[in-house]
């Protein structure tokens, strides 16, 4: 071996003995933790949020290297892919104005919330998931999953965010032009409490952005790679991810890299102080 690679037998034998180096023990301890981070959020974090979970742990490591021990050990995010949108506004019912404008900020929560449909593949068929999502937080304050596409799992879904978050008059609440919520059992429910209704533009998709962005997460991290046999499991798979993952463990960009709940205690304790 040593002739073919052109080395030295001395050479090859102080190698051996030579301890490992300081850099080698640091990387493999590394590599552990990233590996252990990677398989905690099942494949779902890149080198940004685990070198954030890495500092947090007491680790001062930069998202380079952190992606540079990913490549090496050939770990990668999970790939983001398309979704369709499953929206129909073809209707008689009157449409409320944009009144969001593209403005995906929030002062506190229960100021703006945004809702949005999407469908799930099972092997009995499609599930319909509606959401509701804090603009301050960008916490999911109510769902609901339906084999239709009807108004009652939209009023489901507003209902246990309303029973959730308890927010006061004045809430804007945005969505898209789909007939579940230009329909009057929806607008009653809004009125009852309230609420101001927003919605996007016709056919304009970027109008209501986070809950679009919402979506394609869940489908990269969730969805695209479950095999759902009927409602019980898919039902199950979402409350793991949205109520468990998504609200309390995965870390936000916008929200500098804090999950949903850490950003709202955070302002809690703010409040307070």
């Amino acid at each position: 071996m040593c002739r073919v690679f052109s080395v030295s037998r001395s050479g090859y034998y102080s190698w051996r003995r030579r301890p490992e180096s300081r850099r080698a023990i640091e990387n493999r301890c590394l590599d552990a933790h990233i590996r252990a981070i990677y398989n905690k959020s099942k494949g779902r974090y890149g080198s940004p949020k685990i070198t954030d979970e890495l500092n947090d742990m007491g680790f001062p490591v930069s998202k380079n290297r952190v992606a540079r021990r990913m490549k090496e050990a050939g770990i990668r995010s999970i790939v983001r892919r398309k979704h369709r949108v499953t929206t129909d506004s073809k209707h008689s019912y009157p449409v409320a104005d944009n009144i969001l404008q593209r403005d995906f900020t929030a002062s506190s929560p229960n100021r703006v919330w945004v809702s949005d449909i999407t469908y799930i593949a099972t092997a009995g068929g499609w599930m319909y998931l509606t959401v509701f999502i804090d603009l301050f937080s960008r916490m999911v304050v109510g769902w609901a999953l339906s084999s239709s596409l009807s108004a009652e799992m939209v009023l489901a879904a507003l209902q246990r965010s309303i029973r959730n978050r308890r927010p006061g008059a004045g809430l804007i609440v945005h969505s898209d032009r789909g007939v579940q919520y230009a329909c009057k059992d929806f607008r009653k429910v809004l009125k009852k409490h309230g609420f101001i209704q927003s919605m996007s533009r016709k056919g304009d998709c970027w109008d209501n952005a986070v809950a679009e962005s919402f979506f394609g997460i869940l489908k990269t991290e969730l969805v695209h790679h479950e095999r759902f046999k009927g409602p019980q499991d898919t039902l199950r798979a979402l409350f793991e991810y949205i109520e468990v993952f998504y609200n309390r463990k995965r870390k936000h960009s916008t929200l500098g890299y804090k999950t949903p709940a850490q950003f709202e205690q955070l302002m809690k304790s703010a409040v307070c102080f």
